[in-house]
């Protein structure tokens, strides 16, 4: 769904430990660490982007989107063309995409999104709405502390959903998206583009489904929205009507927030009920590297196994898992992520997103420690 998203924390704080390195074991016999082939090619990561725009000036583009749009849609081109018209290029919304925080190592992404006010505020959340979210947790089985997670790295719990009319952002975008100049990134960049500028044009779909003014919403710098940071494609697909007004409202309703995000990971993560999410790995003193593992759980842990790379707790040999490789502060830390990791990288197709998602997840979930026994610790 999810694009990328503004990502906004309470940067200074310091990092709770949470992530796991892995654990050394004997070596294990040297014929078992010769790897048969993978079970499948892990999926290319940019699979969901469009096919990438061709270079046109931009009144030609405009005109052609117009048409293209309203045809899609079944929209008036006057509306649309007007609706554009409104729109602005945003330098602030260029340079926010070109510094991702994503792109950070992981011993600098994880500080600023799992930090100990982020947790004391989604736990108080999570007791505030425990109710509604076991509600959600029944019906889908993905767990409140997920969505709790979810909320408190998107929009810190709805206190920030972003400043940025959407319009301007998927304009900006999907007419301007910003280029590096290095070949090797120029195809991706261009079908970043095509990706926002389509958005753009779920945008006034999802005006005329719902009645909501283009030119009043407001959203991240990625043109995402509400408090999960849905954007328009994944509003229209997968927000659904939590407390039964008949409208599907990411803005002011959390039983349709609720609903909407654990609906999110069910039908495009294909959340499994009662799956595991990650563990560390305990890996083997020749372990060999897996190239390139990707997101998607398509390795057996018998064959991950056979590479030097077991789950901390014992689970069915073909139980399928991918391997994450993240760099913390006391050098790579590896982690065996499930199908249920791979449903959090579809909210956002990172294995850093999905483990600080995870990671703050457990943090909330976990009852917190007694003021003594802090003061203990601290001492």
């Amino acid at each position: 769904m999810i694009r990328r998203t503004a990502r906004r924390a309470c940067i200074g704080a310091l990092a709770l430990a949470l992530a796991a390195c892995a654990t050394p074991v004997p070596d294990a016999p040297p014929q078992a660490m010769t790897p048969p082939a993978p079970a499948r090619a892990p999926s290319a990561r940019d699979a969901h982007l469009p096919p990438p725009v061709e270079p046109k000036p931009l009144h030609v583009a405009r005109a052609e989107f117009v048409q293209e749009t309203a045809a899609t849609y079944g929209l008036d081109p006057a509306w649309v063309q007007s609706a554009l018209d409104g729109a602005q290029m945003r330098e602030g919304i260029i340079a926010a995409m070109s510094r991702p925080a994503e792109a950070k190592p992981w011993r600098e992404y994880h500080p600023l999104l799992v930090t100990p006010a982020r947790i004391d505020a989604g736990r108080a959340f999570l007791a505030q709405h425990r109710e509604a979210l076991a509600r959600v947790e029944a019906r889908t089985g993905v767990p409140p502390e997920i969505i709790v997670a979810i909320l408190g790295i998107e929009t810190s719990y709805g206190a920030n959903t972003g400043k940025y009319r959407v319009l301007d952002a998927l304009y900006t975008l999907g007419f301007a998206y910003p280029r590096s100049g290095d070949p090797a990134r120029a195809e991706r960049e261009a079908r970043r583009e095509a990706f926002f500028r389509k958005e753009l044009g779920e945008l006034f779909a999802l005006a005329k489904e719902t009645g909501f003014d283009i030119a009043t919403l407001t959203g991240s710098y990625a043109g995402a929205m509400g408090w999960g940071q849905f954007m328009p494609s994944s509003y229209r697909q997968f927000a659904v009507d939590g407390d039964g007004d008949g409208r599907r409202d990411l803005f002011n309703s959390l039983d349709d927030v609720f609903a909407s995000v654990a609906n999110y990971f069910v039908q495009k993560g294909g959340w499994v009920r009662g799956g595991p999410v990650a563990m560390p790995a305990v890996v083997d003193a020749r372990a060999v590297e897996l190239p390139e593992p990707g997101l998607e759980p398509v390795y057996p842990l018998s064959e991950l196994a056979l590479r030097g790379y077991r789950p901390l707790r014992e689970l069915p040999a073909d139980t399928l898992a991918t391997l994450i490789r993240l760099e913390g502060d006391a050098g790579p830390e590896y982690w065996i992520g499930f199908q249920n990791f791979y449903a959090i990288t579809r909210y956002n197709i990172s294995a850093h997103y999905a483990m600080a998602v995870y990671q703050l997840s457990q943090a909330i979930a976990a009852p917190a420690l007694p003021v003594a026994a802090q003061d203990a610790d601290a001492a």
